[in-house]
């Protein structure tokens, strides 16, 4: 809930109170009316059934596994990325040591 929203439900319970209203009774009206907004939010989002619980762990199984496989899949880009640079490095070595002659293809025997 937002401070504002928060704000204006006290003033709401204070205004009850002052006109008579018991606060134990307007606290109780407060939850109801929070406990039947979830309930509409819930039921306009498909999600009142008895299996929403199992849809939503479900997902939530599906979005795990999804992130594990992409950061799976950037870790290995990352690995093959650092072998070509590796490689890339040793040639450039090899090449300044004077030993280019082992980078070329020769016959094979």
């Amino acid at each position: 809930m937002s401070a504002a929203a928060g704000s204006v439900l006290a003033q709401l319970l204070a205004q009850g109170c002052d006109e008579g209203a018991e606060i134990a009774t307007l606290r109780g009206i407060v939850e109801e009316a929070g406990e039947l907004g979830a309930v509409r939010a819930l039921q306009r989002l498909g999600l009142a059934d008895d299996g929403a619980a199992g849809d939503v762990a479900e997902l939530r199984e599906l979005l795990r596994a999804w992130r594990d496989a992409k950061r799976s899949a950037w870790r290995a880009l990352a690995a093959w990325v650092m072998r070509v640079v590796f490689a890339l490095l040793l040639a450039g070595i090899a090449m300044r040591l004077g030993l280019d002659g082992l980078l070329k293809p020769g016959p094979l025997k």
